[in-house]
């Protein structure tokens, strides 16, 4: 394409991502699927590379790509972020509103009601309409540049509507992780036995402090934008106004914001909050109240570091002090041993909690936590109650340390550590605690979606020996369901007419509900993809396994170990002797298909098209791209700055091309 033309629709294209980008991550109504979404941001990206004189900072393909920091360097902000000052009750609320109205010589004043945010405080400077620093609030006059971090925040636009914004102006917001985000990433985590985070609000920190801002990118952060730090030219004269203003420029805003005119009006919003703050995906732990005047914020000045016409009235108290009464262990689908605390009841906001998550041993070694121990119990998120740490000067010495169990609680096998896991592992897959947990999984939405089989039913299975494996499943009758308490002819029909429609569920969920370490329901679909059977995946070698884009050795050495074991054969045997063998359906691809069975890897610069472009072709004429080289790779095609790769394809004896080889073989020269 013309460097003219391509200038031309490298533009049009970045419109139309950023618009979509604004549409899905700030207002939150997208308008187009994720798949003509990427076709979209797969074509820019394709064009800058083609044409990388025409790259600039603000386009959305340059969300990540910044290299990793050494260290984070100070940022001194010109007008400092200060604290606020806070009201527990509405007594002390009522007294601020009195003590403002006193200041303000009786003058009436709106007053901007937010919800505050369990996040981290960020200010970002724009000038001529691009994003250029971004840094944390610190200590509120100096904090530290994290600009390439933020970038990667998809809800915080890389530069504004042109002519429309101040020369030089700085936003403030609220950094946080969605509940959601946080409880997919942590289950990631435990798939992949690493150590979980602890709250939304350490994970969303820890994220923004990476130095590496690819790591940053894939943690999913949000932001809700509050104010107008400073600008260089004249904005609206209040804050509710400038709020708006902020939202024409792109900015995502709370959309649970108010503007009140009484004190009264003020306590209503605080306790609807109250009631309802555990239906947001977000946590909240307070509302701010803000007078709107600017005019009448700056009549009202600072005292200390705290402004006047600002107020944070907090909500109940979410950690509360009681007893560890012991430390109990668990066993997952996978055979993880997960340790949980036993507490004397306690309320924490408003909930009676009497156990807590203690994730894993190195978790509990780290806080230090023993039986009979006073400690700091916690809602994390607001939901999953946690024990944060003991209350070391109430300790009499009589506490006891806690050990993990060197045989497993259930069926008494020996646990195994395996190295660089953060957890202990029951190897005995026949482990009834294991098989009670797979069922679970395996029944459930997203897997084989057994509908009216849950935790109780599968549990009676077991125990009257109906079920050894998932296999046995397919074998019920609806006279032995009804031999089981509370279960009648209907509901029992019910349940295997629900198991017998879950023979047609598509490959990847099956693959998913097996329950194989470290594979989620991402990943189940690459292997779908790259596998169109059962037999296919449990026939893959480890090494052809990590082939798979998204998959990695790790994952690969998980699922072939899986399909290496005799007795997990057998059910995939008795599985497909039953009907649930699902096959990976393949969209057929029209005109010829001059690669049909090889397998390419694409390594160094290209010079007609991108990598990511190469990779595309080699599909659509059917044959596949890996990611690395290994002695079943066909061809290895090599452009300029090749290393590691072509290296060793020449080592295995791997067949070379050019560039224009490869055209050549796809028919495109």
């Amino acid at each position: 394409m013309a460097k003219t033309s391509a200038a031309g629709r490298i533009a049009e294209l970045r419109r139309t991502v950023d618009y979509h980008n604004h549409r899905y991550f700030v207002v939150d109504d997208p308008e187009i699927s994720d798949a003509e979404y990427d076709l979209l941001l797969r074509e820019l990206q394709e064009l800058e590379a083609e044409h990388p004189e025409l790259q600039t900072p603000d386009s959305p393909t340059q969300r990540v790509g910044a290299t990793p920091v050494d260290a984070f360097q100070p940022v001194r902000h010109p007008v400092a972020l200060l604290s606020l000052a806070n009201a527990f009750d509405l007594d002390e609320l009522t007294a601020w509103h009195a003590r403002t109205s006193k200041l303000l010589e009786g003058e009436p004043f709106g007053m901007v009601c937010e919800l505050k945010i369990d996040g981290l405080a960020v200010a970002i400077t724009y000038e001529d309409g691009m994003l250029v620093t971004g840094a944390t609030r610190g200590d509120g006059e100096t904090g530290e540049n994290v600009t390439q971090n933020l970038r990667t925040v998809r809800s915080i636009p890389l530069s504004t509507p042109p002519g429309q914004s101040p020369r030089r102006f700085e936003v403030r917001g609220e950094v946080y992780m969605p509940r959601s985000g946080f409880e997919r990433m942590n289950r990631q985590r435990a798939e992949a036995g690493q150590p979980l985070f602890a709250n939304p609000r350490n994970a969303a920190a820890g994220a923004l402090r990476q130095l590496d801002p690819k790591s940053t990118a894939s943690r999913p952060l949000d932001i809700f934008v509050y104010s107008l730090g400073w600008s260089d030219d004249a904005m609206p004269g209040n804050h509710w106004d400038t709020l708006k203003r902020l939202a024409d420029l792109g900015f995502k805003l709370n959309p649970h914001n108010r503007l009140c005119g009484a004190v009264e009006e003020v306590e209503d919003y605080f306790r609807e909050w109250v009631e309802k703050r555990e239906e947001l995906d977000y946590g909240i732990d307070g509302v701010v109240i803000k007078v709107n005047s600017f005019e009448l914020q700056a009549r009202l000045g600072e005292v200390g570091r705290d402004p006047r016409w600002a107020i944070a009235y907090k909500f109940p108290a979410t950690q509360a002090v009681t007893r560890l009464l012991d430390i109990r262990v668990n066993v997952g689908r996978t055979g993880s041993l997960n340790p949980y605390a036993i507490l004397e009841p306690v309320n924490v906001g408003g909930v009676t909690v009497k156990m807590a998550t203690l994730h894993n041993e190195d978790d509990i070694r780290r806080k230090d936590l023993r039986v009979g121990d006073w400690v700091v119990v916690e809602r994390a998120g607001e939901v999953i109650p946690q024990v944060v740490e003991p209350v070391l000067d109430r300790r009499t010495g009589k506490e006891k340390k806690f050990t993990m169990p060197r045989r497993c609680p259930v069926c008494k096998t020996k646990v195994v550590r395996l190295p660089g896991e953060a957890m202990h592992y029951c190897v005995n897959t026949s482990c009834p605690a294991q098989l009670i947990q797979l069922l679970k999984h395996f029944v459930g939405r997203g897997m084989m979606d057994i509908d009216g089989l849950g935790e109780s039913l599968a549990l009676a299975f077991i125990e009257a020996g109906l079920v050894r494996d998932v296999a046995d499943l397919y074998d019920l009758t609806v006279e032995q369901l009804q031999g089981l308490e509370r279960m009648g002819e209907k509901s029992s029909r019910n349940v295997i007419d629900a198991i017998a429609a879950s023979k047609s569920r598509p490959l990847d969920r099956l693959i998913f509900a097996l329950g194989i370490r470290h594979v989620g329901g991402e990943t189940a679909k690459l292997l779908a993809e790259a596998f169109p059977s059962l037999d296919a995946l449990s026939k893959a070698e480890a090494e052809e396994l990590a082939e798979v884009p998204g998959v990695g050795p790790k994952i690969a050495e998980s699922i072939a170990a899986y399909f290496g074991e005799e007795r997990n054969r057998r059910v995939i045997e008795r599985l497909k002797q039953r009907g649930v063998d699902p096959r990976h359906e393949v969209r057929a691809t029209e005109g010829p298909q001059p690669l049909a069975g090889l397998s390419f890897v694409i390594t160094g610069k290209l010079d007609s098209m991108s990598r990511q472009a190469a990779e595309e072709t080699v599909r659509s004429l059917g044959g596949t791209p890996q990611g690395n080289v290994t002695k079943k790779t066909s061809y290895a095609v090599v452009g300029a700055g090749a290393g590691s790769k072509l290296q060793k394809a020449q080592q295995l004896g791997i067949p070379l091309l050019t560039e224009r080889q490869f055209l050549e073989m796809a028919g495109r020269e």
